[in-house]
């Protein structure tokens, strides 16, 4: 199974468009310890003439303009990528869609919430629903992943619920969201079938249950949330009012923290994605990239390949 990150950056990437902090100062000006980053997405394939997506990022024509391996290969029109899975409703995990209306065959799984915000929203009719197939994700059951059309599927995707919240643009005005664990927020476990190659994809999570150290212990490999260094990170730098708890994210450090959090976890390669343009670990030069990196965890970068 070959992976490559397309996106790892949080909402806005990195630099953020309205960004004027020294960092995104760094990323605009081509500083090569300061990478810029598009927004977060992961594609994935089994045999590299079928492609996945988890989550449509919104820089997602840009993320196929650079990755070779989704570039049309046969004909006048035709895109090597037969579907997307998609985390939740985030508009980072969904406006990449609308890239996608030009008539090109493809699967969409998404929970059945998912699938009814989407089809609430008139401007997602571009996905004709006799070229776009919607599959729904029920959670804990796994879903074979296959493009359209009646070929074998190399890959079974599982989803289930993570500590988390309803996307922004879902919240009531006046109305704390609160964090939840009832699907509103979901990680996956993607299988390859054929060799049992495995790995675990939750770009968002409020915070690390019981239940959920026990999936994760031992993974081959798990991409998770990295959106903050910590919890306040936002309300220090003066550019947010909100803390990474009220937004559905943990923070990498403190003692709720996602590096402590995996101490014990024996995950052979842990890699954090979703990383907000705030978050002092995707500057390599910093002392809390050395420190992630000393505790065993990957910063991603858009263009990382792995292989299972």
């Amino acid at each position: 199974m070959r992976i490559v990150v397309l996106g790892s950056a949080a909402g806005g990437g990195f630099p953020q468009w309205n960004s004027n902090t020294p960092s995104c100062q760094r990323a605009r000006t081509g500083d090569s310890k300061a990478k810029p980053r598009t927004q977060a997405s992961v594609a994935l394939s089994a045999d590299d003439e079928n492609w996945f997506l988890l989550n449509a990022a919104p820089d997602l024509r840009a993320q196929i303009d650079a990755t070779q391996r989704l570039w049309p290969r046969h004909g006048l029109r035709s895109s090597p990528i037969a579907g997307v899975v998609l985390t939740g409703g985030d508009v980072d995990a969904v406006a990449g869609l609308l890239t996608m209306r030009e008539r090109h065959p493809f699967v969409l799984c998404a929970t059945q919430e998912v699938h009814s915000v989407l089809a609430e929203n008139s401007i997602f009719r571009v996905l004709a629903p006799d070229c776009v197939e919607r599959r729904v994700l029920h959670l804990e059951k796994p879903l074979l992943l296959a493009g359209p059309g009646p070929g074998a599927a190399a890959l079974t995707v599982t989803a289930f619920a993570v500590p988390g919240k309803v996307a922004l643009w879902l919240e009531e005005p006046g109305r704390e969201p609160g964090i939840h664990e009832d699907g509103r927020t979901i990680g996956l476990e993607i299988v390859e079938t054929r060799t049992g190659a495995r790995f675990f994809f939750i770009p968002g999570c409020a915070a690390m249950t019981p239940s959920l150290k026990q999936r994760l212990r031992g993974a081959p490999l798990v991409f998770f949330d990295g959106t903050l260094w910590r919890d306040d990170e936002m309300i220090r730098l003066g550019v947010g009012s909100k803390t990474g708890q009220r937004m559905g994210h943990m923070s990498m450090a403190g003692e709720d923290g996602a590096i402590a959090a995996f101490r014990d976890l024996a995950v052979e390669r842990k890699i954090f994605i979703h990383i907000n343009n705030t978050n002092p670990a995707l500057l390599e030069d910093s002392p809390e990239h050395a420190a992630a990196t000393a505790e065993g965890w990957t910063v991603a970068h858009d263009g990382l390949e792995l292989t299972l």
